[in-house]
């Protein structure tokens, strides 16, 4: 019997902790909670067949081939074996009974669980368009995805990248790097329009039209275009049409959330959890890319997160209640990019901030954008800058007030900014 008092049905497997999802997430649930003393049986489950491995160099130094893949594991594979964790590969969920505290898969496996930890994430946003199924059109989340991307390369002379946020742009760096002639369409009349301000977007669109990178802001994809089998262009709105061997598509994550939905937990965008990961169905959490959770650094907002950081201090929190200590999940949201020689640092949420500090020089490739709302600091967003990234995030955890003055000058160290304002 489960530790919920919930008997499974005869010849089920069991799993007194059954983790759906064997990312960042996920694996930090399996490893947190045997550093806890957890000795209950612990199963980690994930769709794809590799082991737990780290998504964001998959746009970067994997797919640049910088990185091999065996550098990316999370933990090595004896490390799982050693700790009595249970990895069960090529299973993807497809219901939940929250009474019977079973979940299906897709090969029609049944599994129970005691505590049920959701970190299934999400999937790539597809193209909806004509020609959008043909050979040549990619997303990049997966190792398989940038597998069959670098396959394809050599053949490749010009690429279209469809979204101007984060991954596209370190898509089209990657491109740009490896010779190819990279066309980026983004829909909005700036790049990285929904996580940073005017200067941000403005720095990077200078900084990718220099590498040569073609950008189109305001700029509307009809369909893709090929021979029935794999695309040769792309068709914009106003008729263009853009040769193209390729196409990749960075236009955002749809939230792996359905069974859980399906099942009668709260949610829309991703599953509703409490501030201790919580959802509402009884013994069963979510955590991660698929997590709408209260913020602090959201007005009290809930959010969903896409980010190694959230899905990680998400999973800790939830380990520690299940292993005796329950605390609300506070920790500050951050994040990185890396494009050609750039490696922008963000702490905190910079949405809603209703003024803008610039710290340095953009000229000089290294600067800082300090973000306010209702006069307090609520952000920063860091190029090339990690003191001021290290440093700066008393200033967003502690909310001190905004100083435009002081923040400005980037003569004065951050820490000394924080305790000046702190005290002030």
């Amino acid at each position: 019997m489960s530790d919920t008092g919930v008997r499974p049905p005869a010849g089920e497997r069991h799993h007194d902790v059954l983790i759906v999802g064997a990312g960042h997430g996920g694996a930090q649930a399996a490893i947190t909670l045997r550093q806890r003393g957890h000795t209950g049986s612990i199963a980690l489950m994930g769709e794809e067949p590799e082991l737990p491995y780290e998504r964001p160099p998959l746009s970067k130094d994997y797919l640049s081939g910088a990185k091999p893949f065996e550098r990316l594991l999370i933990r090595p594979p004896a490390f799982w074996e050693a700790r009595g964790i249970t990895l069960l590969p090529r299973r993807r969920v497809v219901a939940v009974d929250p009474a019977a505290h079973t979940v299906t898969t897709d090969d029609g496996a049944i599994f129970g669980y005691g505590q049920l930890i959701w970190a299934a994430g999400g999937h790539a946003r597809r193209l909806d368009c004509v020609g959008a199924h043909l050979a040549g059109v990619h997303t990049v989340r997966t190792r398989a995805d940038v597998d069959r991307m670098r396959a394809e390369l050599p053949a490749v002379e010009q690429v279209v990248v469809v979204g101007g946020g984060y991954v596209g742009l370190e898509a089209a760096a990657v491109l740009r790097a490896a010779g190819k002639r990279v066309v980026l369409l983004e829909q909005q009349t700036r790049l990285l329009a929904r996580v940073a301000g005017e200067a941000l977007s403005r720095f990077y669109e200078a900084e990718h039209r220099a590498q040569g990178v073609d950008v189109r802001l305001g700029a509307r994809l009809d369909g893709i275009v090929g021979d029935g089998r794999r695309v040769a262009a792309v068709r914009l709105f106003d008729g263009e049409m853009i040769p193209a061997q390729m196409v990749v598509a960075g236009i955002g994550l749809v939230p792996a959330a359905g069974p859980l939905l399906a099942a009668g937990a709260e949610g829309g965008d991703g599953v509703k959890v409490d501030a201790y990961g919580h959802t509402s169905l009884p013994d069963i959490h979510a955590i991660g890319d698929c997590a709408l959770h209260p913020s602090t650094y959201a007005q009290g907002r809930y959010i969903r997160l896409e980010s190694v950081q959230n899905a990680t201090d998400m999973a800790i929190i939830v380990a520690k209640g299940l292993t005796g200590t329950a605390e609300p999940y506070r920790a500050v949201p951050w994040f990185w990019s890396n494009q050609y020689d750039l490696k922008l640092q963000t702490v905190g949420l910079s949405a809603g901030h209703d003024a803008a500090v610039l710290r340095g020089d953009p000229a000089a490739r290294s600067f800082s954008v300090v973000y306010c709302r209702a006069g307090r600091v609520v952000a920063l967003d860091c190029v090339n800058a990690a003191r001021d990234y290290t440093q700066g995030r008393a200033l967003v955890e502690g909310a001190v007030r905004c100083e435009p003055t002081l923040l400005a000058d980037a003569n004065i160290p951050l820490k000394e900014v924080a305790a000046l304002l702190s005290a002030g």
